[in-house]
């Protein structure tokens, strides 16, 4: 990252194998800037220049503290990573990797040529797939209508302990039948992609969905894998009603192509 204060820095958001700087054009930056190209090695990063006093350590520091800056951040990053995917494949890069200047992201794209060339040609023809599981609350599996029969034959306290021992079992027999379904769901995936990958559950906190997140997943898919990939998640959904699935995508390849910490030590 850059140190300097003052002045404009390169953020990176994303390197490609090739890009016409026109196929940029529309979503803007994360200091509002026009992404461009910066070319070297025969890869082309899309970068945009921005202001270090905002964009610099300091002022990172204190916009990636709080939520509301740093979804508009991560937000305006993923656009133009996603521009620059619809045209070419990519990889992007971490949030926040910002440079001093043009000649320092092209001295990176020369050092790191083999392993960036190396990572497009993994993705090149691919999608990224997300697939997020939750399970379903089921309250009437969970209890019974209390018996009035039940409180006469066994009085009325000893009725309210057996029917909370069977709620409380009932509700973890269906806690770990939703963690086995999401599971299988997660392998049955994994078999129709390149490559998979599990995520941490996302906070509820963070995400506005309060229900329990058990499965966080990404997949890479060939493209010509995506109808039946869909099928699958489709399917399963049926097969696992304990489960409330979500297929998300595509993406650019965040979980299997990301450029971290690329640059060439001083």
């Amino acid at each position: 990252m850059a140190d300097r204060t003052v002045g404009n820095g390169v953020w990176v958001y994303a390197v490609c194998s090739d890009l016409d700087e026109q196929n940029l054009r529309g979503p803007q930056g994360v200091d509002g800037e026009a992404p461009r190209v910066v070319r070297a090695a025969d890869l082309s990063a899309v970068v945009g220049s921005v202001d270090l006093a905002r964009f610099g350590e300091e002022g990172l520091r204190r916009d990636l503290n709080d939520l509301h800056r740093l979804e508009a951040i991560a937000r305006a990053h993923h656009d133009v990573v996603d521009a620059a995917a619809r045209h070419r494949p990519v990889v992007p890069t971490r949030l926040a990797t910002v440079y001093e200047d043009d000649r320092g992201v092209r001295a990176m794209l020369q050092w790191h040529r083999d392993r960036l060339v190396a990572a497009l040609r993994r993705v090149e023809g691919r999608q990224e797939w997300g697939v997020k599981a939750y399970g379903v609350r089921d309250d009437q599996r969970s209890s019974r209508p209390a018996d009035p029969g039940d409180q006469a034959r066994e009085g009325a306290g000893t009725a309210y302990l057996r029917r909370r021992q069977a709620a409380l079992s009932s509700r973890e027999t269906l806690r770990r039948s939703t963690i086995e379904g999401a599971e299988a769901l997660y392998a049955l995936l994994s078999a129709l992609a390149v490559a998979a990958r599990r995520h941490r559950p996302q906070d509820p906190h963070l995400s506005g969905d309060p229900r329990w997140m058990v499965l966080n997943a990404a997949y890479l898919l060939d493209n010509g894998r995506v109808e039946a990939f869909g099928t699958a998640v489709t399917r399963s959904a049926t097969a696992h009603p304990e489960l409330a699935v979500e297929l998300t995508g595509p993406w650019p390849p965040y979980s299997f192509a990301v450029l971290d910490d690329a640059r060439e030590e001083s």
